[in-house]
């Protein structure tokens, strides 16, 4: 099998742009009443590692509570929009029309859409009316990579096959007025909104990094690491404190293992495109991998200037890390999501 090549990677971020600091002045209006322990809590906004993101809305839509239906529509409206914005970079980037994209794989778990992302585009993009459509839910936050997985082996199926992989997160629209609980202060720290895309092409030629491997791993009896929870007013955020010692603990024997399979070890990594999560998960991911306290350098910079993205982060890591330049190193892709599950993969640049 020839390994498929990605072409290009491109991203888009809405318009309103929220300072950290602004951040946590909100959050104290909305929750220090309600909220006895939010001076303890409000030191995450301090240490998240977050300096500035981008948002559906403007910040004072936050000030009082929304229900899952207006929050809903929101996202449908910005998703469509920055899906579109995103993929049209990336094919311009690769020099290709709509109409040479043979599969559609569009990854998103922060809203509902029947029909789904990938169907409404066909009305904005001139996408063939036979283009393949594979709509992805409920990834969370390892989607970007389990997508570009998927991704890839559908590009890897037929000579010359193209594959245009979109991933949109609007998290900011998960937030919810009525929860008083850590974690919901933890996500107001660090969610942010933003769209990726990135176009696969199958068989020989093309000119990209080459998707050589690609793999998961789910740990067992952990569904309720990280995920949503289906609340009155939306989606409730699970993140449980267990995550990064799970990750110091338990992510390296199952990286090493997905690198074997493929006849790879660690020290046959020359990158690492890792989605950030929060600053406590990087600094448990350069432990695990054995780099040095920042050595995440384009993880940490996509999280200090867009926040959390879920899906779409590890993209924007990938689009600083070709900007600076691959050039011939091999580059392992990784991200955590619900299951809790780890996706892996390995480019060839």
């Amino acid at each position: 099998m020839v390994n498929p090549k990605l072409l290009s990677v491109a991203t888009a971020v809405p318009r309103h742009r929220l300072l950290q600091a602004d951040a946590l002045a909100h959050a104290r209006q909305i929750f220090e009443e309600r909220v006895p322990a939010f001076a303890r809590l409000a030191p995450v906004y301090v240490n998240a590692g977050v300096e500035t993101r981008y948002l559906s809305v403007p910040l004072d839509w936050f000030a009082r509570p929304r229900s899952w239906a207006e929050a809903n529509r929101i996202y449908l409206e910005v998703a469509e929009d920055l899906l579109a914005e995103a993929a049209g970079r990336a094919l311009e980037q690769a020099g290709l029309a709509a109409s040479d994209v043979d599969t559609l794989v569009v990854v998103s778990s922060t809203g509902i859409a029947t029909p789904s992302l990938d169907a409404r585009l066909l009305r904005r993009l001139d996408f063939r009316d036979d283009v393949k459509r594979v709509p992805l839910f409920g990834l969370g936050c390892a989607g970007g990579v389990l997508g570009l997985g998927r991704a890839a082996q559908l590009a890897a199926s037929g000579e010359g096959e193209t594959v245009l992989l979109l991933v949109v997160e609007l998290c900011s629209l998960t937030f919810r007025w009525s929860d008083t609980g850590k974690s919901n202060q933890v996500a107001t720290a660090i969610f942010g909104d933003g769209a990726a895309a990135a176009l696969l092409r199958g068989g020989e030629g093309g000119e990209g990094a080459a998707v050589s491997a690609w793999g998961e791993h789910a740990w067992p009896d952990s569904l309720d690491v990280m995920g949503w929870s289906v609340e009155e007013d939306g989606f409730g955020v699970i993140f449980s404190p267990r995550i990064p010692e799970i990750v110091r603990t338990g992510m390296r024997s199952e990286v090493d293992r997905f690198l074997a399979r493929h006849g790879l070890s660690l020290s046959d990594i020359d990158l690492f495109a890792c989605h950030p999560g929060g600053a406590k998960v990087a600094d448990a991911l350069e432990e695990a991998f054995d780099l040095p306290e920042g050595g995440l350098e384009h993880s940490r910079s996509v999280l200090r200037d867009y926040g959390n993205m879920s899906a779409a982060t590890v993209f924007f890591v990938l689009e600083r890390m070709k900007a600076d330049g691959i050039g011939g190193r091999r580059v392992l892709v990784q991200a955590l999501g619900p299951g809790f599950t780890a996706g892996f993969a390995v480019l060839e640049g």
